[in-house]
């Protein structure tokens, strides 16, 4: 049984101009996280390119608040997402000093595309096409393909071993945080201007994220990742605003059931920067786990 909005709230399914946006956010979201992975810190390094986009983007951010009067809940959006942003930093960053890159970010990003879809439907009142449903689903099983690969007997043999590990764990609340922000984005970008709606989340996180990096680094360990990264950290902060900014406007003209898990489409630009910049192997898990994603992105795409 299908679940029914008014049509003033109903976005309907994935239009050109939607998946456009989607890709594009795919691509830098990957780029920045190419960035990431060769900072020296990168839980200072982030926190350093929430601090540089929000100095160098406030001119847009006062022109963008001029322009566009937040509506009174949007305040409260702001708020809620911007703490949400910033406990998501602290889970990851923990996730990633505890556990393995191949287990942690599977499970970090695949939570979201197989909840965010359930919940759309359930909470916000969305319908999700079979196609789509098959899309998704083939999404996630390539983020674990991409991830897992050539260890994916031992895991489904013993699923519950994962539990043990304190990084998987981690990842899980992660992966759960991006599922409660993704439905709180959507509905925010109803009342605020997306782009606006992103600087205020990238501002109130770099101030929320403040306490926790300066006690747990200190000063010196900023500066000293600042100095060595300035560059990288001015542009995966600008690359960081755009590829959400452009998720946050392609939620506003689509539904988040299917903008989020098509934003994973990342993964495979990922792969790709892999074996381009850092030289890395492809293997025939990777190609495969990509082949998987885009099959469930062209689905998606093209589902009514």
């Amino acid at each position: 049984m299908r679940a029914r909005l008014a049509p003033a709230q109903y976005n309907g399914p994935m239009t050109a101009l939607a998946l456009g946006l989607v890709l594009l956010s795919a691509l830098c979201h990957a780029t920045w996280n190419l960035l990431l992975k060769r900072a020296g810190n990168p839980e200072v390094f982030a926190w350093a390119l929430l601090i540089s986009t929000s100095v160098v983007l406030l001119p847009l951010g006062v022109a963008l608040l001029l322009f566009n009067p937040i509506a009174a809940p949007g305040h409260w959006f702001v708020l809620v997402s911007a703490a949400l942003q910033a406990f998501y930093f602290v889970m990851l960053g923990r996730a990633y000093s505890r556990g393995d890159l191949g287990l942690v970010y599977p499970v970090a990003r695949g939570i979201g595309p197989m909840l965010v879809p359930v919940l759309a439907v359930v909470v916000l009142g969305e319908r999700v096409a079979l196609p789509a449903v098959i899309g998704i689903a083939s999404i996630v099983v390539g983020i674990y393909i991409v991830s897992w690969w050539g260890r994916l007997r031992r895991i489904l043999a013993r699923p519950w071993a994962l539990l043990r590990d304190a990084g998987v764990r981690y990842a899980i609340v992660t992966g759960l945080t991006i599922t409660v922000y993704s439905l709180i984005d959507k509905r925010a970008v109803e009342h605020i201007q997306p782009f606006l709606y992103m600087y205020l989340l990238t501002i109130c996180s770099a101030i929320g994220l403040a306490p926790y990096v300066l006690r747990s680094y200190g000063l010196a360990l900023v500066r000293q990742e600042w100095a060595k990264n300035a560059r990288p950290i001015v542009a995966a902060g600008l690359l960081f605003f755009v590829a959400y900014g452009l998720a946050l406007t392609a939620f506003s003209i689509s539904q988040v059931s299917y903008v989020a898990p098509a934003r994973e489409v990342g993964i495979v630009f990922g792969v790709l920067l892999g074996m381009v910049v850092l030289k890395e192997q492809s293997g025939r898990g990777r190609l495969l786990g990509a082949g998987f994603i885009v099959a469930g992105l062209t689905l998606i795409a093209l589902s009514p």
